[in-house]
């Protein structure tokens, strides 16, 4: 058996956990093993490998919840739901430390016992996640808000309001809600909801251009002489953002296209494969931004961590000692400068829908 295989047959324990404290610890034991083999996996399999884990833990998470509901004397789901994933969940790009994007699809049908059953349902499995070691979403796009917990008709209106208005922030959301992943419950939901998702998300000039204006925005972290940008002061001084100076770039443009195009796909080298079947901008621009992408992963699992109560909390920050480094230097820089060129592309795009607009 291969060690990634290896890997992916040895969720026994997460399976079988039988509360969040033993869920917990089977998570910190699966952990450990995936630090011990970054070394010898191939960057890509190492990756599927470290969400796989995360998957199966929150697939045992929202079992566990169903399971709280009916000690509490609350019942079984009224109506089938769809958990599922946004953010780097829903592309499945996960590092070993990450916080909860997560959100719910409701079924039809099940009234006041419904939306009642769904709001405890939310919180509780929100309250698991956490005490299993993945902290609140920073920006609030989790299950236990009720923006992103609705029905099926629920989620069409919301969408739709969110394509009407053509700002910023609702072009933000939109973004976040082209990413989403089924983890567990009814599968059927998360194919439903695509589909209304594709019909809300059906091109337009001013969707076009919406869509650029809010993914123009950010810049991949090179200065004009094409020179890697670090932090100038306080206590990362010298280090690099790999998050927000390449990764999200990356992910943002790459998106971007995809949401132009169609592809239904959610992870970044999935959106990749399709964009390249496409020919949707110069091949060699796409091959380039594959490989920015492989060394993204690669770098980001770099960063330096911490481990508190067994669980590893990171950082974004690639340290000034890997900086000095001059591979590492070089394909950070390599794959900086390709981010650089998918933008320019992307703003080529952006005056172009702009005179259309005129």
């Amino acid at each position: 058996m291969s060690e990634a295989l290896a890997y992916e047959n040895n969720y026994a324990g997460i399976r079988a956990a039988s509360s969040p404290r033993t869920l917990r610890a089977e998570r910190i034991k699966e952990q450990s093993r995936l630090l011990e083999g970054f070394r010898t996996l191939p960057t890509p399999e190492w990756n599927r490998a470290v969400n796989r884990m995360h998957d199966e833990v929150m697939i045992r998470s929202a079992y566990l919840a169903e399971r709280v509901m009916e000690a509490e004397g609350i019942g079984v789901p009224p109506v089938p739901y769809a958990f599922v994933a946004f953010g780097s969940g829903g592309r499945s790009e996960q590092t070993l430390w990450s916080d909860q994007d997560n959100g719910l699809i409701i079924g039809e049908g099940g009234g006041e016992r419904s939306e009642i059953y769904y709001k405890y349902f939310a919180a509780t499995l929100s309250k698991i996640l956490e005490k299993v070691g993945y902290p609140p979403c920073p920006g609030n796009v989790m299950l236990s808000n009720p923006v992103w917990r609705h029905t099926l008709s629920g989620w069409k209106r919301q969408l739709q309001g969110w394509r009407d208005e053509l700002q910023w922030e609702q072009m933000r959301y939109l973004n976040i809600a082209s990413d989403m992943r089924f983890i567990a419950g009814s599968s059927g939901l998360e194919v439903e909801w695509k589909n209304i998702f594709q019909k809300v998300m059906e091109p337009s000039d001013m969707l076009t251009a919406a869509l650029l204006r809010g993914t123009v925005r950010h810049k991949a972290g090179l200065n004009v002489l094409g020179q890697v940008i670090t932090e100038p002061f306080g206590e990362h001084a010298g280090s690099f953002d790999i998050k927000y100076g390449l990764y999200m770039p990356l992910v943002n443009g790459l998106r971007c296209i995809s949401l132009q195009y169609g592809i239904q796909e959610t992870s970044t080298i999935e959106r990749l494969r399709k964009l390249i079947q496409l020919e949707a901008i110069p091949g060699q621009w796409l091959d380039a931004c594959r490989h920015s992408f492989h060394t993204t992963l690669k770098l980001r699992s770099l960063t330096s961590y911490s481990v508190y109560e067994g669980m590893l909390q990171g950082s974004s920050y690639l340290s000034p000692s890997l900086m000095k480094q001059k591979d590492v230097l070089r394909e950070l820089r390599e794959s900086l400068g390709a981010v650089k060129l998918l933008y320019r592309t992307l703003q080529r795009q952006l005056r172009f829908s702009e005179r259309k607009g005129l």
